[in-house]
């Protein structure tokens, strides 16, 4: 299984002109986002990002982290040093900056989808990291921190080049759905490799995030394709906060997952009662439709995200996830080898005889018993006299014949 770490730098952008940055923001305005925190700005919401880490300078920060671990083991105990390649790797500071930056001044910096959430920092290990923990095992231990530490949402903005993933995230990920934590995953990206999407995206249950450009357009090379993307959201022309508190211009489905993570955390805040499977269901039949395209697809998923909608419209309530059920997932095809049911086997003991009825009295075999005298004696008694009865009978008939015949045939 291959890891890929999703997200690309196309442009700097300089701090001195940080207002620039804010305009850059298109998806605000576009996906009824801005309109959104009219509502809700995810005040009282927690978003775990499981990423590189998420870096301790930049003022898009400052107040936000509320907790922290590296699951690496080549990191800081609270997460916030960025670990992988050379230096520090921005990756977790650009996907957080689009989640719930707070921005570095009145209208300035990078403000994310839910500005008024609060931030877990995980900090895991991608390929030239050093780390020697496997990778499956840093995400399994990730999630795990997230969940025991009141995340929300959790955004992982990775994939791989398979869409099987080890049994050691069955359990993880149903520890997150069982404790109604929101998993929002990137779809991948096809200039990555990535042609279809991997896992953590092909996970039942897991909101998955594909990724379109600024006219809405299917994003070629920022978004896989596959039968599980459940909304499309920016991709293309993104900006994040880096962590010597510059700013980037970068591309990929990295970008658009916490995006996506953020709207989530508006729904769970406008809706402090509603569960993960009815917020996930807002955020997709919520979804704009697509000009010329049927929805959902492999392409765009339920359509684009439409944040003000999620937040506002009357949508029937769900008792399942749409996204499907792990658990149910699970059962079908992670089927235990069971263990024959044991079959009783003969131990070889003969079961006890039981004793015969006891005899009354010292009887003497010769002599008849009751029995005898009422099932044998009797019935041969009255055979025997009827016999004898019918025996003198013909006797009887016989001479009285010879004498009528001595009379009318003399000799």
């Amino acid at each position: 299984m291959t890891l890929f770490v999703l997200g690309t730098v196309t442009a700097g952008v300089p701090a001195a002109h940080a207002d620039q940055v804010r305009d850059a923001q298109y998806w605000l305005a576009n996906h009824g986002i801005a309109d959104a925190w009219q509502h809700s700005t995810g005040a009282g919401t927690t978003i775990a990002i499981i990423d590189t880490g998420i870096a301790d300078g930049p003022a898009e920060f400052a107040g936000a982290v509320v907790a922290g671990h590296d699951a690496s083991g080549v990191g800081s105990a609270n997460g916030r040093t960025p670990v992988g390649g050379a230096g520090e790797n921005p990756h977790g500071s650009w996907v957080a900056s689009l989640a719930a930056g707070r921005g570095n001044g009145d209208g300035n910096g990078v403000i994310g989808a839910a500005p008024g959430a609060s931030l877990i920092s995980i900090s895991v290990g991608f390929g030239s990291s050093g780390s020697t923990i496997p990778f499956a095992d840093q995400i399994a231990d990730a999630i795990h921190f997230a969940v025991d530490n009141g995340a929300d949402v959790i955004n992982m903005s990775l994939t791989t080049n398979t869409k099987d993933w080890p049994e050691s995230w069955d359990e993880a990920f149903t520890y997150a759905f069982e404790n109604d934590v929101i998993v929002v995953a990137a779809a991948g990206n096809r200039g990555s490799g990535t042609e279809e999407v991997g896992a953590p995206a092909t996970i039942p249950g897991v909101l998955v995030v594909a990724g379109v450009d600024s006219s809405g357009k299917a994003s070629y090379d920022a978004s896989s394709k596959g039968i599980t993307l459940s909304v499309a959201a920016p991709s293309e022309e993104l900006v994040g906060a880096s962590p010597d508190g510059s700013y980037v211009q970068w591309a990929g489905t990295s970008g658009a997952s916490p995006i996506v993570a953020g709207v989530a955390a508006l729904v769970r805040a406008r809706y402090p009662n509603m569960d993960a499977a009815n917020v996930i269901n807002r955020i997709i039949r919520t979804a704009s439709p697509v000009p010329g395209e049927t929805l959902p697809n492999a392409i765009y998923g339920h359509g684009y995200l439409n944040a003000l909608a999620a937040v506002t419209a009357q949508v029937p309530a769900v008792e399942e996830n749409p996204m499907g059920d792990l658990a149910a997932w699970i059962t079908q095809h992670r089927k235990a080898k069971a263990t024959p049911e044991s079959i009783p086997q003969d131990a070889g003991s003969i079961p006890e005889v039981p004793p015969l009825d006891p005899v009354a009295g010292g009887s003497n075999p010769f002599l008849p018993t009751r029995d005898t005298l009422l099932y044998v004696s009797l019935p041969l008694a009255l055979f025997l006299g009827t016999g004898t009865l019918l025996v003198l009978g013909a006797i009887g008939a016989t001479r009285h014949l010879k004498r009528t015949a001595r009379r009318q045939w003399p000799v």
